[in-house]
């Protein structure tokens, strides 16, 4: 595996010294550019697009024609592994992602299979090829899975938990939790495997997306979502042809927790907006890197807002190493691209002053 020609963002995520903040956004390929949105439009269907390793590829590389962007990441979902193992996905209109065979019952639960990423999920590892290949090694490409429990909560809830304040797999939680635990470690299997796989097809380093952690208590985030990340963390490739491959996890709503996510093993923390980063950074000291955290809405304010706010963020983590900007979401689609481009030179050009 060959180092990238950029390798600030690797570096930046082991804690080494950067001569400026890298920076990517979640979502960064998506609706927000047109030309996802011509390539969306000719796939037919945004699982056509996902399923199809050419246009993955093309998608993930438009934002990197438009912006210069520090890292590229995989375009996929994650709820790609609960397809793999036999849910059915699909997406309905106006509904987001849906489960035709959601968990409800023990039978379905213990029968769970850990399906076989060259197999079942062989069009996410030919995609990942494929972008290493297009992308020449300009930049390092990130690999990602949903964590143990979101997915969790995509496959008892049979969609998106938020509507139903994740009554189905609460109740599950609180009434047989020995079910859970057997869907969040079969599912923690699958993902070891699956990010394994994506880091023998090329991927440089692996971001796990915990997007429901924060809806948990304390005492359940420790006992269904912590204890699954640090299982997935364990269990990851942490080298390959002599280059370390690190590994990022992200709970949306996990400010309360940096402590418990820093003793995950993961070599750096992805923060919301709804934590102060200098905060964040006093709190974990040198045990991780931080990867955030610009709230997504100011993007949508005046390019003097989104500098402004961007320099907070960089002045608050301050000029040490072991810092990725990032967005505290994802992108919103009907983000102005011209907001974008302001942040990333914002990003740049401060952080590069910083250190001179």
């Amino acid at each position: 595996m060959s180092r990238p020609q950029n390798d600030v963002f690797l570096r930046a995520l082991l804690r080494q010294p950067t001569e400026y903040t890298p920076i990517w956004m979640m979502r960064q390929a998506g609706r927000y550019l047109p030309e996802y949105r011509e390539t969306r439009a000719r796939a037919g269907s945004f699982l056509s697009l996902c399923k199809t390793p050419e246009l993955a590829c093309e998608v993930t590389l438009q934002p990197l024609e438009r912006f210069p962007l520090d890292a590229a990441i995989l375009f996929s979902d994650i709820l790609t592994v609960p397809d793999a193992m036999g849910l059915g996905l699909y997406f309905a209109e106006g509904e987001g992602p849906r489960f035709q065979r959601p968990l409800r019952d023990e039978a379905a639960i213990r029968a769970l299979p850990v399906p076989d990423p060259q197999q079942e999920l062989r069009y996410v590892m030919d995609a990942v090829r494929t972008i290493r290949a297009a992308l020449h090694d300009r930049v390092p490409l990130i690999g990602f899975c949903g964590s143990p429990w979101t997915l969790a909560c995509y496959m008892v809830e049979g969609g998106s938990g938020a509507a139903s304040d994740y009554r189905t797999i609460k109740t599950l939680a609180y009434s047989r939790p020995e079910l859970l635990h057997h869907i969040l470690d079969t599912t923690a299997r699958a993902l070891i495997a699956y990010l394994n796989a994506q880091i023998e097809s090329g991927a440089q380093a692996v971001m796990i997306f915990d997007s429901w952690g924060g809806v948990l208590s304390a005492s359940a985030f420790r006992e269904f979502s912590q204890a699954y990340l640090r299982q997935v963390v364990a269990g990851l490739v942490k080298e390959r042809d002599g280059e370390r491959i690190p590994a990022i996890v992200f709970t949306k709503g996990g400010g309360l927790w940096l402590d418990a996510l820093a003793d995950t093993g993961a070599d750096a923390l992805g923060i919301d907006w709804t934590i102060d980063i200098a905060r964040a950074r006093a709190q974990v000291g040198d045990r991780v890197a931080l990867q955030g955290n610009l709230d997504p809405a100011i993007l949508f304010g005046s390019h003097d807002a989104i500098e402004r706010e961007a320099r907070a963020v960089l002045d608050g983590f301050g000029a040490n190493p072991g810092h990725v900007f990032n967005l505290g979401h994802g992108i919103s689609q009907h983000t102005p691209i011209d907001a974008v481009e302001v942040l990333v030179r914002t990003v740049h050009e401060h952080s590069r002053e910083a250190r001179a």
